[in-house]
């Protein structure tokens, strides 16, 4: 759209925030169709869209909102504009469910998830436990919206987990493993979370009852719900928080995030459909591990694999057949050596084709420093991993984890360096908002048929979070003429 034209910028609740009239959805159509032949080279201008507006709630001052049309146009043949202005897959399932139901009967016989050292179940196998599970919490009770919360660390019993949630109707809330428990009661107790599928040690059982927890995870008939749909609530997944003070904040997640975010990712990696293996190092109960690896490889019939440690990743490179290595910046950087030194001895890290590394924007401003990943880094990976083609995703937890990528498929640059963050993919569209967005600096604000419309009970934070469809990232970045966001110093 262009400078005057009607936008939706205003708060989530009450009417919208606008600038000058502008023209009829037909010319506004015919306007961005125009726009994407112009600048969908990314060597040409980005063309941003100077608004004029309040960036954020009706009580604040009014400053600059820029916006930046999306420049990647094999992504923008998939998409179409709705009336809210977001840009939406056609075609999706009407909810997760369906499209893993599908997977299954196409891949039965295929390997589904590896946990090494642990067990390894094909689809049929997983999907039949899975329903095991959601039959049992259905003679618990637990039905369509209820939330179940997933706390043990990641195997294929976590896999288990969550999908015999999901397929149970109810709403899975992941916790992470590695939380304090005092924390972890905290986030299960904010989630109002009716059962708990936890480790084998702290037990599974419902929250509002004193009866005794089972070290089993819940088994009855095999059950299945098929009542849900894309606008409908679908996961609850927590953000780190700012510090170790702040509780982390819930974010919601409908079906039509986490399928555009499947979409999104398996378009922008690329991702085969002949068997891919994937160890996924990323926390699954984050949306950079659950939504954005697992679920993408399970929507292209892959195996995901699942290893702890350095001597894990190590077997799981050796004896599983990896040609896929999904983790962020920290947990590569940490295990680099061990693995260069695994190389030296005859480790075959040369099967390796595919790199997707991805690290998420910073909770809140003011908060802990983001993993970055200058040029050392990068040429050590290339060092340990020489036949992998890499991409790097960039997103948070209100964006399902994606947003920005880099990548052989993403609009690879030349002068990569810790401040480069990539450029939008799928169906985000970004806006800077401030004194500076004009010239192309300011506070990074992401919209797109992936991103969250609002905070588990927390209308406040969704209030100052959320404008219209615009979610505020807190981040300070660039965006340059040819659409690459960088981080700003």
């Amino acid at each position: 759209m262009q400078a005057g034209t009607i936008t939706t910028i205003g708060p989530a609740a009450g009417p919208p925030l606008r600038t000058a009239a502008g023209p009829s959805a037909a010319a506004e159509s015919a306007t961005a169709a125009a726009t994407e032949a112009e600048y969908g080279d990314r060597a040409a201008d980005s063309a941003p869209r100077n608004l004029e507006g309040p960036c954020r709630r009706a009580d604040s001052p009014a400053i600059s909102l820029v916006e930046f049309p999306l420049a990647d146009t094999a992504s923008a043949a998939l998409l179409s504009r709705g009336a809210d202005g977001i840009l939406r897959y056609g075609n999706l399932s009407p909810a997760l469910t369906e499209l893993l139901d599908l997977q299954v009967h196409a891949f039965a016989d295929r390997e589904a998830v590896v946990e090494v050292g642990g067990g390894r179940l094909t689809y049929r196998e997983l999907w039949h436990s899975a329903s095991r599970v959601a039959g049992g919490l259905q003679e618990h009770g637990i039905g369509y919206g209820d939330r179940v919360a997933v706390h043990m660390p990641p195997g294929v019993r976590w896999v288990q987990a969550f999908l015999g949630a999901l397929l149970s109707g109810a709403v899975p809330v992941l916790v992470h493993h590695g939380m304090p428990d005092g924390a972890a009661e905290k986030v299960i107790a904010d989630s109002d979370a009716d059962f708990v599928l936890g480790s084998a040690q702290r037990g599974c059982g419902a929250t509002r009852s004193d009866g005794p927890r089972s070290a089993d995870l819940p088994d009855g008939a095999a059950f299945i719900d098929d009542g849900a749909a894309l606008n409908d609530l679908a996961l609850l997944c927590y953000t780190d928080g700012a510090d170790v003070n702040e509780l982390p904040t819930g974010v919601e997640l409908t079906n039509e995030n986490l399928l555009s975010a499947i979409r999104s990712m398996v378009a922008a990696l690329d991702l085969p459909t002949d068997g891919m293996r994937n160890l996924v190092l990323q926390p699954l109960a984050h949306a950079g591990g659950c939504v954005d690896q697992l679920l993408p490889t399970f929507a292209v019939g892959g195996t995901v694999v699942l290893a702890q440690g350095g001597a894990g990743v190590a077997r799981a490179i050796a004896g599983e057949g990896v040609d896929t290595v999904a983790a962020n910046t920290r947990i590569l950087a940490g295990l680099l050596p061990e693995l260069a030194v695994g190389r030296a001895g005859g480790l075959p890290t040369d099967r390796v084709v595919r790199i997707s590394r991805s690290d998420q924007c910073l909770p809140v401003p003011g908060g802990a420093a983001a993993d970055t990943a200058g040029q050392d880094f990068l040429a050590e990976l290339c060092q340990v991993f020489p036949s992998a083609r890499q991409w790097s995703v960039w997103g948070a937890t209100e964006t399902s984890g994606i947003g920005l990528a880099l990548g052989p498929t993403a609009g690879p640059v030349g002068d990569v360096d810790d401040t480069v963050l990539g450029f939008p993919f799928g169906g985000t569209e970004l806006a800077l908002c401030g004194p500076r967005a004009a010239s192309g600096h300011g506070e990074l604000l992401c919209r797109g048929p992936n991103v969250s419309r609002r905070y588990w009970k927390d209308p406040q934070r969704t209030a100052d979070r959320f404008t219209g469809t615009w979610f505020h990232t807190g981040d300070q970045v660039s965006i340059g003429r040819d659409g690459l966001v960088r981080r700003s110093a």
